[in-house]
């Protein structure tokens, strides 16, 4: 049995359509059960430890996605929240955990980068079996349009030709299926790997914004960081923010891997199939 995290998602919605269809037994996590999602449920909160031990009851696999939202101020819930699951699935005698990470994890990273890092070593340490999936920036970002758009909807972005292999969170959730089914975890893929998931092309901002049909905004760094702050952000939280979207433009998630097509059998979706899906 497979409990889902973070079932209401991105991912999650997609993951809990793959299990469906798969036939895979599992049960999604929600805080609300009045969701629209088709499959069985169990109500619980990462801030709620005894309703997170009791939907791993009779679990063997979890796919942990969610938590807290990176805060602008002091520690990162999260980290507290993802950390008790592991240390609650181990009671419960889960034996694989299948955890959604973020590319380029690292000791001492900025907001997410570091965060994650410091759960992927707590759950390294742990006796279970694990699988990390460290996905490129989501498609879906450009859905929400939260800091992504101007008001009269460019695109934003520091300015330079700098290129991200954006992945659409159904071939995230499609890898997580492959790796959670009991099939493939007796298959070739080895649990205790980091797998870096990113779509089959890299794209500039400018090539996005022609594929959307707006336009574009250019911003250096210090105005970047103006318009943070401007939209009431600490100067600290702003400053990690263009921090991390310098290292985008440095090209720390241009690289595409073929590691989806390796899990899955087949390519992850372009830009294009992700819009017309």
């Amino acid at each position: 049995m497979i409990l889902v995290t973070g079932a209401t998602g991105s991912i999650g919605r997609h993951l809990v359509r793959r299990l469906t269809d798969l036939g895979v037994p599992f049960k999604a996590l929600v805080r609300d059960p009045a969701t629209d999602l088709a499959c069985d449920l169990v109500v619980g909160d990462f801030d709620d430890p005894a309703s997170i031990a009791r939907a791993l009851e009779g679990v063997d696999r979890l796919f942990l996605n969610g938590g807290g939202a990176i805060p602008v101020e002091g520690p990162q819930p999260m980290v507290r929240q993802q950390i008790t699951a592991i240390d609650a699935a181990v009671a419960a005698g889960v034996s694989t955990i299948v955890k959604v990470s973020v590319w380029g994890a690292k000791p001492g990273g900025k907001l997410a980068e570091g965060a994650h890092w410091e759960i992927e070593q707590h759950l390294k340490a742990s006796p279970l079996a694990w699988s990390l999936l460290q996905p490129s920036g989501f498609m879906q970002n450009f859905r929400t349009g939260a800091g992504t758009f101007t008001d009269d909807g460019a695109l934003i972005g520091l300015a330079g030709d700098w290129r991200v292999s954006y992945i659409d969170a159904f071939d995230i959730a499609a890898c997580a299926a492959e790796l959670l089914s009991p099939t493939r975890l007796a298959g070739s893929h080895r649990s205790n790997e980091t797998y870096v998931l990113t779509g089959p092309q890299a794209l500039t901002q400018s090539e996005i914004a022609e594929k959307l049909g707006v336009g574009t905004l250019a911003l250096t760094a210090s105005e970047m960081a103006a318009r943070l702050t401007g939209l009431g952000l600490p100067a600290q939280f702003a400053a990690d923010i263009v921090d991390l979207w310098q290292e985008v433009a440095a090209g720390s998630l241009a690289a595409t891997t073929s590691t989806v097509e390796e899990l899955t059998g087949r390519r992850p979706r372009t830009f294009d199939e992700f819009l017309a899906a």
